[in-house]
C-alpha cells in the first residue's frame, strides 16, 4: 500500500467549500475604497457592497429564509440584482433570477415550481409580477423595489428594498455553504415547447466558472466591465461574480440601448461587456446622434451565432475587439471560447472570421468539450467534416433538472452532458458548430446546415440579421426557408435577388426557395426564436 493511502483527513485548515461569496469577502478587504458598483449617479465602494449585501441576508434570515429556500428577483440590470447574488448565497439559500420578458404564467409557473418564499421585484415590473401572484396559491413575502434611476412604478409587496435593508445587520456573517456541491441559484431556460426547465447550479461550478471567465476574458482590478448582458441570464454568464474576483467596477445598465452604452463607454472608461449578436447588430447600426468617441478598446464577448466577418470588421473599425463564446444555462454560461491565437490578428478579415467563427476549446475551468458520435460515444475524426454532437463533462455542469430526473438521466446518458448541438473538430482542437440537431434540414437526403446558408447570407451588402429553417416540401421532405431584416438603408432586394445570391455562393440544392422580409423573432437574450420561423415556414409551406 502506498504511504499516501492513510487518510490525512480534511480540516478548516486545508479544506474550505468553493463559493463565489468569498469573492466579495476578499474584494472588500482588498479594494474596500474601490468604486465598485456605478448606477446612474450612484456610486459605491467595495466594502459598501459587502454591507449591503450582509444587510439584505440579515433582513431575509429575520424573514425566514434558510438553507435550501428559494429567493426569486425580477429586475433589470440594477445594483439590487448584484447584491441578491451575494446576499442569497451567504444564507445557504437559492437564488432564482426571473427573465424581466415573460408573461405572468410563465412567472406563475416558476415561483411555484421553485417553492420561492420570497420575491424581489423591480416596481417596473409589478404590473406583470401582481398578475402571476395572482395565479399562484403560495404565500410569499414580496420586496418592492425602487430604482432610483428610473421612475417609481406601482408597489405591490408589503415592505420597500432599502427599508427592509437598512433595518439588517451590516455584520451579518457572510456563510459559506457546508458543501460546494450545494445548490446556489435555479435558472429556467427558454424553452421552445411546454414549461421551462428548472437549472440547479451550485457553488463550486459558479466559483470556478467565474474564475475561468476572469482568467479567459482578461479581468483585473483595472477592468471597468458594462452590463450590457442581463444579469437574469445564467447570473450573468456568472460575470456577477466574475467581476468582483477580479476587483473591477460594475457599470449598472437598466436598459440596453445604443445611446447609453456609448455613453457609458466614454464617461467610465468601459473596458469589458458581454452580449448577444444582437447587441453587436445594434451598435453597428446606431445613428450618428447616438456614438460618442472612445479612446480605449472595448473587449465584447458575444454567444449564438458566430459573428460574420462584416460584422467583426466593423465592431473593430469601432474600438471593440470581439471574442466568441458558447454556452448554455446548464454551463453556467460560457463553456467553450474562441481562443487567440499568435498570428490571427494579422490574417484577412476573411480568414480572421473564419477562425472566429468557431466555438472554439473548453474553458480554464471545463474538463473537457468533445465532439462524439451520440451511437457509440467515440470521438469523430478531427477533420472538420465529421459531424458528431458537442458534448461537455466537468465542474461547471448543471447538477441536473429541478424535479424532473427523468430529463436528467436523458441529459446525462454516457457520462456526459448532451448539448443537442452538431458540430465538427478541426485538427487544431477547435470545435465548431455546424447546427442545433433540431436546425439540420433534411433535403432530398442531404443534410443542409442552417448556420452554413445563414452565413452567406449575412455577407449581402443589404441583409442585417437572417435566419435559415425548414420548410415542408412535397418532393424534397424539406426545404431551407429564409427569414431575413434588411439593414435601414437597404437599397429596394427582392426575394430573387437573395436567392440569386445564395445561388452564387452554395451549392444549389443548399439554397432557400423562399424568403420573407422583416424583423426576427427573439428571446430576451437577442436569440433568434427558430422554433416561430418554422411554424411560419410550415403554415406558408
Amino acid at each position: 500500500m502506498s504511504i499516501f493511502a492513510q487518510d490525512l483527513g480534511r480540516r478548516p485548515a486545508n479544506y474550505v467549500p468553493l463559493s463565489p461569496v468569498s469573492f466579495l469577502v476578499r474584494a472588500a478587504r482588498v479594494y474596500g475604497t474601490r468604486v465598485a458598483v456605478i448606477h446612474g449617479a450612484r456610486r459605491y465602494t467595495y466594502a459598501e457592497f459587502l454591507e449591503r449585501a450582509r444587510r439584505l441576508a440579515s433582513a431575509l434570515a429575520r424573514s425566514g429564509v434558510g438553507k435550501g429556500d428559494t429567493v426569486a428577483i425580477m429586475a433589470p440590470n440594477i445594483p439590487e440584482m448584484l447584491e441578491a447574488h451575494y446576499a442569497v448565497p451567504m444564507l445557504g439559500a437559492v437564488l432564482c433570477s426571473i427573465n424581466t420578458r415573460l408573461d405572468a404564467a410563465a412567472v406563475a409557473f416558476i415561483l411555484e415550481h421553485s417553492e420561492a418564499k420570497v420575491v424581489l421585484v423591480d416596481s417596473e415590473l409589478s404590473p406583470v409580477m401582481a398578475r402571476a401572484l395572482a395565479q399562484t396559491e403560495q404565500r410569499l413575502l414580496v420586496v418592492d423595489i425602487d430604482d432610483t434611476e428610473a421612475p417609481r412604478g406601482e408597489r405591490i409587496g408589503s415592505v420597500e428594498y432599502e427599508a427592509l435593508t437598512s433595518a439588517g445587520d451590516p455584520s451579518h456573517p457572510t456563510a459559506l455553504p457546508d458543501d460546494e456541491w450545494q445548490a446556489i441559484a435555479v435558472n429556467y431556460t427558454s424553452g421552445t415547447t411546454g414549461n421551462p426547465k428548472g437549472v440547479v447550479l451550485h457553488h463550486r461550478g459558479a466559483y470556478l466558472n467565474a474564475v475561468g471567465n476572469a482568467l479567459m476574458f482578461g479581468l483585473s482590478p483595472r477592468s471597468v466591465y458594462l452590463w450590457t448582458l442581463p444579469m437574469f441570464h445564467c447570473n450573468g454568464w456568472t460575470y456577477t461574480w466574475a467581476v468582483t474576483l477580479a476587483g473591477g467596477t460594475h457599470v449598472c445598465l437598466r436598459r440596453v440601448d445604443p445611446a447609453p452604452i456609448f455613453a457609458a463607454i466614454a464617461k467610465h472608461g468601459v473596458t469589458h461587456m458581454c452580449g448577444a449578436p444582437v447587441v453587436l447588430s445594434m451598435l453597428i447600426h446606431a445613428p450618428e446622434s447616438a456614438r460618442q468617441p472612445f479612446t480605449q478598446t472595448v473587449q465584447i464577448a458575444t454567444g449564438g451565432a458566430a459573428p460574420p466577418s462584416t460584422v467583426i470588421a466593423r465592431m473593430e473599425a469601432m474600438g471593440f475587439a470581439v471574442m466568441h463564446l458558447y454556452g448554455l444555462t446548464e454551463s453556467y454560461g460560457p463553456s467553450t471560447v474562441c481562443m487567440w491565437q499568435p498570428g490571427l490578428d494579422e490574417l484577412p478579415i476573411e480568414q480572421k472570421a473564419g477562425f472566429m467563427a468557431r466555438q472554439g476549446v473548453n474553458t480554464p475551468t471545463l474538463e473537457d468539450a468533445l465532439v462524439l458520435d451520440t451511437t457509440t460515444m467515440q470521438a469523430v475524426p478531427a477533420d472538420g467534416a465529421t459531424m458528431g454532437e458537442l458534448m461537455l463533462r466537468g465542474n461547471t455542469v448543471m447538477k441536473g433538472y429541478l424535479k424532473n430526473p427523468s430529463a436528467s438521466d436523458e441529459v446525462f446518458a454516457g457520462g456526459w452532458f448532451h448539448t443537442g448541438d452538431l458540430a465538427v473538430m478541426h485538427p487544431d482542437g477547435y470545435v465548431e458548430l455546424k447546427d442545433r440537431a433540431k436546425d439540420i434540414i433534411i433535403s432530398g437526403g442531404e443534410n443542409i446546415s442552417s448556420l452554413e446558408v445563414e452565413e452567406v447570407l449575412y455577407k449581402h451588402p443589404d441583409v442585417m440579421e437572417a435566419a435559415v429553417v425548414a420548410r415542408p416540401d412535397e418532393k424534397w421532405g424539406e426545404t431551407p426557408q429564409a427569414f431575413v431584416t434588411l439593414k435601414p438603408d437597404a437599397r429596394e432586394v427582392t426575394e430573387s435577388d437573395i436567392i440569386a445570391w445564395c445561388r452564387t455562393h452554395l451549392a444549389h440544392f443548399k439554397c432557400p426557395r423562399f424568403v420573407t422580409f422583416g424583423p426576427l423573432p427573439k428571446t430576451s437574450t437577442g436569440k433568434i426564436q427558430k422554433f416561430e420561423l418554422r411554424e411560419q415556414a410550415r403554415t406558408q409551406g
